[in-house]
């Protein structure tokens, strides 16, 4: 199946009340164990980059590589860019072939970055493609971009008002919710995730979705956030799986890579099949 667009997938999410899972990959291996995942759950989703992966790899190689390894999937799949404020990287990879940007102009002040995100939004269109949008930093930092401070609230007027003025297809609200580690339980401002759809029909993203248990995650997917960003999880179960791997091979003085490659995609599959069940996103393909 070949990539389908953002907005289909989200549509279908947001009728049906189950999340998207959004894994930021890192590599070929994390790429076809995600994919892997989905086929094996029969789930949609969304392959997210960042801008520190589009960079290491070269937009060109980054989607070449990923456009191979998905190309006889048979469940839909996006390529999004994830937290881009560079609009020359945006433009770059839609030109390229992504389907879907985050265009992260929270640093802006909301009138700059809504005319802003207006634009982008034009082009994306002109490419076919969908756009997220966000005016309040979530707190965190994730691949070399963000901040630990707390976000600056905006009214729920306006962030409607940016929601529809803007066209986006999709809009990441600051909820208490943090990307990383969570050094506590967190409190989760849900009531305004379904006041945003109430308002608007637009789905929304949830953002550090690692440390959420499954009740969180549901009650805020029944709400609407149909989009359902995974990140750290990703990492930490490759990296750890690794870990373990390697002290094993240390002891027994056996050194075989593609072992090491088979202990990853196990680890980094199941991850994303446990979180797409937990999604309600089992089972939807089409």
């Amino acid at each position: 199946m070949p990539v389908v667009p953002l907005k289909e997938l989200l549509d279908r999410a947001l009728a049906d009340r189950y999340g998207v899972p959004a894994f930021n990959i890192v590599n070929d291996l994390s790429i076809e164990a995600v994919v892997a995942a989905a086929v094996a759950e029969n789930s949609p989703v969304i392959l997210q980059t960042s801008v520190k992966t589009v960079r290491m790899y070269g937009r060109a190689q980054l989607f070449d590589i990923v456009h191979t390894l998905i190309r006889d999937s048979t469940v839909p799949v996006t390529l999004h860019l994830d937290h881009c404020p560079d609009r020359a990287v945006i433009s770059d990879c839609l030109a390229g072939g992504w389907n879907s940007v985050l265009f992260d102009a929270h640093e802006l002040d909301v009138a700059e970055n809504l005319r802003q995100t207006t634009e982008v939004v034009a082009e994306a269109r002109a490419r076919g493609a969908h756009v997220e949008g966000e005016i309040e930093g979530i707190q965190g930092v994730e691949d070399d971009l963000g901040s630990d401070e707390a976000a600056v609230l905006q009214t729920l007027e306006v962030a409607v008002d940016f929601i529809q003025r803007t066209g986006v297809d999709c809009f990441a609200p600051a909820i208490g919710n943090a990307h990383g580690q969570y050094a506590s339980a967190p409190v989760l401002d849900a009531q305004r995730v379904s006041d945003l759809v109430a308002a608007t029909g637009v789905p929304m993203a949830l953002h550090g979705g690692t440390g959420l248990s499954a009740e969180q995650f549901q009650d805020l997917i029944s709400r609407g956030c149909a989009k359902v960003n995974i990140s750290t999880a990703l990492k930490q179960v490759y990296m750890q799986s690794s870990l373990e791997f390697l002290r094993g091979a240390e002891e027994k003085g056996k050194w075989d890579p593609p072992s090491l490659f088979t202990h990853q995609r196990a680890a980094v599959m199941a991850m994303a099949q446990e979180h797409m069940r937990v999604f309600g996103s089992s089972g939807r393909a089409w």
